[in-house]
């Protein structure tokens, strides 16, 4: 198996380019094991740790820019802790300490796996990833990045440089729901953002579709619902929302849960978060 340590974006392109089938190596907390199981055996492995773009995280007057390779630590600390508390949260709800350390943003986005838990707050968020191949450079929402469970819109030998999430006053929550406390894949979870300049209600679901969800209903109806003046809202308006949430799922039952579950599970989740981040602003 060949083996390339690139220290910039452009060479670990064309190592990739010059190794068709190759696997991009971030922190492989998913793709070691799999070849651990034997289920993975490519012609080549490009490892992406020695390329610094992709650890840079910039903050700009209307967005945050981070890199690719930024791993769960560092999203749960510091200063992307403070402009994006959900975003951190999701990040320290992921496996063990070893495993926040290796694993990457950029490695939970390309899995696609409907339990990537910073995929619904990237969600929410509208976040626009920035994709370098062959071909050049190309900006992409996420919605057409993660079109299936396991399946990206990634051409061959493209390389995911850094997402792009709106800077806005807000508050936001991330919840989630596994079948411990912790070390746990999600059986659902919920990212809920207040967007105080648009008087707009945001949410990304996650384990309860194939992809990362937007419940659009549940935004519109809690959104008009709020008393944005005063930042309150009725606890029926509150629980409908989590019903319209619920109703936009489409889960499934597996070995961590039933699609029932699910269903009541994300129900509860988006309307605590929605709870929290009122109470978060009175």
């Amino acid at each position: 198996m060949r083996f390339a340590l690139p220290r910039t974006v452009d060479e670990a392109v064309a190592a990739s380019a010059a190794a068709p089938g190759a696997q991009l190596l971030a922190g492989g907390t998913d793709f070691c094991v799999e070849v651990n199981f034997g289920l993975r055996r490519p012609p080549a492995v490009v490892c992406l740790r020695r390329v610094r773009e992709l650890r840079q995280v910039v903050l700009r007057p209307t967005e945050i820019v981070i890199g690719a390779g930024t791993t769960y630590t560092d999203m749960g600390a510091g200063r992307l802790s403070a402009e994006l508390p959900a975003l951190a949260a999701a990040a320290r709800a992921v496996g063990s300490p070893q495993i926040r350390n290796a694993g990457t943003i950029g490695g939970n986005l390309v899995t696609a796996s409907p339990a990537g838990d910073t995929l619904p707050l990237l969600a929410a968020l509208d976040a626009v990833v920035t994709l370098q191949g062959p071909a050049g450079r190309r900006q992409v929402p996420i919605a057409q990045v993660v079109i299936g469970v396991k399946r990206t819109s990634l051409e061959p030998g493209e390389v995911v440089v850094d997402i792009t999430v709106e800077r806005f006053p807000g508050r936001q929550h991330f919840l989630k729901v596994g079948t411990r406390n912790a070390m746990v894949i999600a059986v659902a979870s919920a990212a809920v953002v207040l967007d105080l300049e648009a008087r707009q209600v945001r949410a990304g679901l996650g384990s309860v579709a194939a992809v990362p969800l937007r419940p659009r209903a549940a935004e519109q109806e809690a959104s008009e619902a709020i008393d944005w003046a005063r930042l309150r809202a009725s606890e029926a308006a509150i629980r409908r929302f989590g019903e319209l949430a619920a109703a936009a799922s489409s889960p499934i039952t597996d070995h961590r849960s039933t699609a029932e579950y699910r269903r009541h599970a994300v129900a509860v989740i988006a309307s605590r978060g929605l709870r929290r981040c009122l109470d978060s602003v009175a």
